[in-house]
């Protein structure tokens, strides 16, 4: 069982932790995070088109074989 008096101290003792990791990690700079933010969104865009063509292929072909339309 965790004393109530004892949880300050704790949460004290984290954040401290915390805040010496977060020292330690290296932040990408500004053309580092945009160069990679462009790489995500057309990654996302190219898999969106894909799919998006992918749906469209597949309805017209139930359209054209199945549904008989």
């Amino acid at each position: 069982m965790i004393k109530i008096s004892n949880i300050p101290a704790k949460t004290k003792s984290f954040l401290k932790e915390v805040y010496i990791e977060l020292r330690k990690v290296n932040w990408l700079n500004r053309q580092e995070l945009f160069k990679y933010t462009m790489i995500v969104i057309l990654i996302t865009f190219v898999a969106a088109a894909f799919l998006g063509g992918l749906d469209y292929i597949f309805t017209e072909l139930i359209k054209r074989f199945i549904l008989y339309k």
